[in-house]
């Protein structure tokens, strides 16, 4: 009998249990000891200075650019093939999101499309390290330095990711996070900001809590953007497991790799040189010459238990939204390609080599 293998799942156990309940006991449910505790955590284990917990990955990157100074009249270019956030936060600080197309092999943003799409207005950038793959950040911080803007990266899918042995996170001005059901490590929702930058770090604390430098002392319009102690406690049991969590993403993903690689018609991800990809998605393509389209076999799939899914299905600037702002005119070549071809397949750490088994014979079986 076969196993029904989801696209995703929290794999969660005793450890952050007794932390809820740790948390529970305490009586202090909100910005305590717990979220201090898991921002000096997570601060050594990106390699930064200072980490300022928030309570959601978008949050995180408004908060960052907030603390930039982003507004009205600027530009921040970011990867047309992302979650519709990785925009959003740009619009938030009512300033334009600028879109480069992506390098068709990593899906990550293009160095030179972004070095073409640099004007007066541009305030900054925003690499996406998409599916867990750290975009090219020796370009594109060279192109940031010699263009004096700054880079905040979306490291929302990335966490343990490293590019030439540092990690994602620490690579730009700030390093954002998402702590989300189905994030390499979760808290349920929950977000940080990393940076070595301690201006940046002090006003991205002000900027989660209300402004608040002392009690009922608000130097600058704030939010309320705090993290619970829930979520501090339980990211604290999920940061030790993190690096094995990332190792069964790497070891399924090889494993995918080696039998899809025989199979016509579907092209594994391919991994940059001096990268750790920590795989937070298993993204293939369905080219031309295989004998079903991606919907088709998406749908084969399904059929037969193995949950997959569409990361992304149109790039940001065809969203609704963005069509009403006016992006009509927007056309990156190398995403709309890769939003009618791309799909994933499940990696994450719960999946044992029986799943993986079961994955590839279903492919094996639909004779492509």
């Amino acid at each position: 009998m076969t196993q029904k293998i989801p696209i995703a799942k929290p794999n969660l156990g005793k450890e952050e249990l007794a932390a809820m309940k740790e948390v529970l006991e305490s009586g202090i449910l909100v910005s305590g000891p717990k979220t201090r505790l898991f921002e000096k955590q997570y601060a050594e284990y990106v390699g930064v200075k200072h980490a300022v917990a928030v309570t959601n990955g978008t949050v995180s990157l408004d908060v960052a650019l907030k603390a930039l100074d982003i507004g009205p009249g600027d530009e921040v270019i970011t990867s047309a093939f992302s979650f519709i956030a990785s925009g959003n936060c740009i619009l938030f600080q009512n300033a334009k999101p600028v879109f480069a197309d992506i390098d068709p092999k990593t899906f990550n943003i293009d160095p030179q499309e972004v070095a073409e799409k640099i004007t007066s207005k541009t305030k900054a950038v925003i690499p996406v390290h998409l599916f867990g793959q750290p975009a090219n950040m020796g370009a594109l911080k060279e192109i940031a330095q010699d263009n004096k803007i700054a880079v905040v990266e979306d490291a929302a899918q990335a966490h343990g990711a490293t590019y030439k042995e540092q990690k994602a996170g620490s690579l730009g001005d700030m390093g954002c996070f998402s702590f989300y059901a189905t994030k390499n490590i979760t808290q349920g929702e929950g977000g940080v900001i990393t940076t070595d930058n301690q201006k940046l770090a002090d006003k991205a604390r002000l900027l989660r809590s209300h402004g608040e430098s002392q009690k009922y002392h608000h130097e600058i319009l704030g939010y309320n953007y705090r993290m619970t102690e829930f979520c501090a406690a339980i990211g604290l049991a999920q940061l030790k497991k993190l690096d094995g969590f990332n190792e069964k993403r790497i070891e399924n993903a090889q494993l995918l790799s080696n039998g899809i690689r025989k199979l016509q018609g579907l092209t594994v991800p391919y991994v940059m040189k001096d990268v750790k990809h920590v795989f937070h998605q298993y993204v293939i393509r369905v080219e031309d010459n295989c004998s079903l389209d991606r919907n088709e076999l998406a749908e084969s799939l399904t059929e037969n238990g193995v949950g997959v899914a569409v990361h992304y299905p149109v790039p940001i600037y065809r969203q609704p939204i963005y069509q009403a702002l006016g992006y009509k005119e927007t056309l990156c070549p190398n995403t709309e390609e890769a939003c009618k071809k791309v799909l994933s397949l499940p990696v994450h750490p719960l999946v044992d080599k029986k799943g993986i088994e079961q994955i590839l014979a279903v492919l094996e079986s639909l004779e492509l």
